[in-house]
């Protein structure tokens, strides 16, 4: 039988993993960062009728520009951005993809901060980009210094930034942000794809983007708006950058009943968005119950907790996955995360990792929600 080895694949993805998430059916499965409440009701009624009136102008091509969706973009975001500033795509990684594919390449670099999102790495090595992966600084942290001498150092063509972090969860500053947006002339993405999680008050990066044409900052309707299974992520940028991914990007490469289904999320995105201060909740609930328990848990401003403290992360993964819960092993020493889900999630959750608590910590029972 034929193995990859045997087909004459470029040699710079020779030995490198696909992305690997677990995919596995249990009662909680909250290790992919989803927002595992349903959507409303009412609210997939109305995006129903709309792909169905979709359907039926199937024979034709969908709008190439996808001209109403971007308006709708825009409208969400506010800063005063127009359907000009917006460009979208079949999930926030491939919105990433076009940005390395329009100004990475042979011969460049695009530059991250690691632990960081895999996908950087993955998308980069697919556009035959050069990774550079820099130190982060202590608790998973990103100061301006760190940062700019980071970039100072490597000189990158494109520069990545996970804001809040992921896997960590570690919220990033706006000083941060411009910092690196200002030290040097090269393209800086600002992945806010967990951006609605973090704590109200919170300064987007899209407060940067005026007079700052290489700033590029992206978002996702999987995580806040419960829409991961639709695959629509967007981003904001100046309108040249805009042209750029269209010189990239596959003819009509969003369909029409991605379009309808996007459309119908952001006409009722209060009600979309409703689930969020209950998930911010579940989040400091599980902060809370680990730190009490003698874990570590690091700070967070998306939906998930990264925490330390455990003695064997591989065996804790297979024991809650026995009782039908699934986190993830990201692969830190002494690390596991966990996407905050329902209160009935957490609760399942937390009872079952208490019973793997350092052994310095109380023995009790978990915190209820509030």
């Amino acid at each position: 039988m034929t193995s990859l080895d045997d087909l004459p694949i470029r040699d710079d993805l020779r030995g490198r993993s696909p992305y690997g998430a677990p995919q596995k059916s249990v009662p909680v499965a909250l290790n992919v960062n989803e927002n595992t409440h349903p959507i409303p009701e009412a609210v997939a009624h109305d995006i129903v009728a709309r792909v169905a009136a979709a359907i039926l102008q199937l024979n034709r091509y969908p709008d190439r520009e996808f001209t109403d969706l971007r308006h709708a973009f825009a409208g969400y975001l506010g800063h005063g951005l127009d359907e000009s500033n917006i460009w979208a795509a079949n999930g926030s990684n491939e919105v990433l993809q076009h940005v390395l594919q329009a100004f990475g390449g042979p011969g460049r670099t695009s530059l991250g901060f690691a632990p960081t999102y895999s996908m950087y790495g993955l998308l980069s090595a697919g556009t035959g980009t050069e990774w550079i992966a820099a130190p982060r600084d202590g608790e998973f942290e990103l100061t301006p210094e760190t940062a700019v001498a980071a970039i100072r150092e490597h000189d990158p063509d494109i520069v990545l930034l996970c804001a809040p972090n992921n896997p960590t969860g570690t919220p990033l500053s706006l000083e941060t942000v411009e910092a690196v947006a200002d030290a040097a002339p090269v393209i800086v993405v600002v992945d806010e794809a967990y951006h609605e999680f973090a704590d109200p008050g919170t300064p987007s990066a899209l407060t940067l983007l005026e007079g700052r044409p290489r700033l590029v900052v992206s978002r996702t309707m999987s995580k806040a708006f419960a829409f991961a299974g639709a695959r629509v992520g967007y981003l904001a940028a100046d309108p040249a950058v805009v042209d750029a991914l269209r010189l990239v990007r596959l003819p009509y490469h969003l369909s029409a009943l991605t379009q309808a289904a996007a459309l119908g999320a952001l006409a009722h995105s209060d009600q979309m968005l409703a689930m969020v201060d209950e998930i911010r909740g579940q989040r400091e609930r599980i902060v809370a119950e680990l730190d009490r328990l003698g874990f570590h848990p690091y700070r967070s401003g998306a939906n998930f907790v990264l925490f330390g403290g455990v003695d064997d992360p591989h065996a804790v993964f297979e024991a809650l996955l026995d009782r039908g819960i699934l986190i993830r092993d990201i692969g830190l020493p002494g690390c596991l995360r966990v996407t905050a889900g329902t209160e009935t999630e957490t609760t399942a959750f937390l009872e079952a990792i208490a019973a793997f608590a350092p052994a310095s910590a109380p023995a009790s029972t978990p915190t209820p929600a509030a």
